[in-house]
């Protein structure tokens, strides 16, 4: 959102978006910029980008990894392709990173999009990989549609320093896990893990009370014991006393 503290979203948009080479599956692969806030934030992501620290993911300086397979990689840099010629605009281009010592890596770097609309691939498929889109919205009601539009809805958040605002967006947002000014909004394991829509597979969620209830068969047992139990018939419907 335009009130966000920018500084603290580009720091977490690289974390979400770049942390494990893009592959896990709380990863940030689309960014929604409200308002001006694209003009003032992509080229802060642009910069930091282009210094990612990409290595032996042994090393302690290394920001970023291989990522998992050949395939993958081969999988990914289709990807940019194809966000190139859907006429997104490259403002990063991680393709063909190459690491001393490791020449038979399979090392990308981070790559960045902008101008990315809805009807492109790499914003409808999940590329999983160090890739990430950003997409203009001018207003809250317009990225709360685009968001909800999505066939998928695992995990989104909201960078915000208004409270009503974060509020309205956790009330209307048809996703399963919303963070506030959280970057991968994983919830402690008593709550439920999971998505909506196609996110979700299965009739429940992971972990919490669903998770539980899944691999429960209930019993219910009612008990009395004589020395409690009031001498004569009761017509009314039981009741704890």
């Amino acid at each position: 959102m335009p009130d966000a503290d920018l500084p603290q979203a580009v720091d977490t948009l690289i974390g979400a978006g770049y942390g494990s080479a893009g592959e896990r599956c709380m990863a940030i692969s689309v960014a929604v910029l409200v308002g001006d806030v694209g003009d003032k934030i992509v080229p802060m992501l642009a910069e930091r980008v282009k210094k990612l620290r990409i290595g032996n993911g042994m090393e302690s300086d290394a920001e970023m990894g291989p990522v998992v397979t050949r395939q993958a990689l081969e999988r990914i840099e289709g990807y940019i392709r194809i966000g190139v010629d859907e006429g997104a605009e490259l403002l990063v281009d991680g393709r063909g990173h190459k690491v001393s010592g490791h020449k038979e890596g399979f090392f990308t770097d981070g790559t960045l999009f902008d101008h990315v609309s809805p009807s492109m691939r790499i914003y409808k498929e999940e590329i999983f990989g160090p890739v990430l889109s950003c997409v203009r919205v001018k207003d809250f009601a317009e990225a709360v549609q685009l968001i909800n539009d999505h066939e998928y809805g695992n995990g989104v958040s909201c960078y915000t320093r208004d409270g009503n605002l974060a509020r309205e967006f956790s009330r209307r947002i048809l996703v399963g896990m919303v963070g506030i000014n959280v970057p991968i909004p994983v919830p402690m394991t008593w709550h439920g893990f999971g998505g909506w829509k196609r996110s979700l597979f299965g009739d429940t969620h992971a972990y919490g009370e669903e998770g539980v209830r899944f691999y429960t068969r209930q019993k219910s047992i009612m008990q009395r014991w004589p020395e409690s139990t009031m001498n004569g018939p009761e017509f009314a419907m039981p009741t704890a006393k």
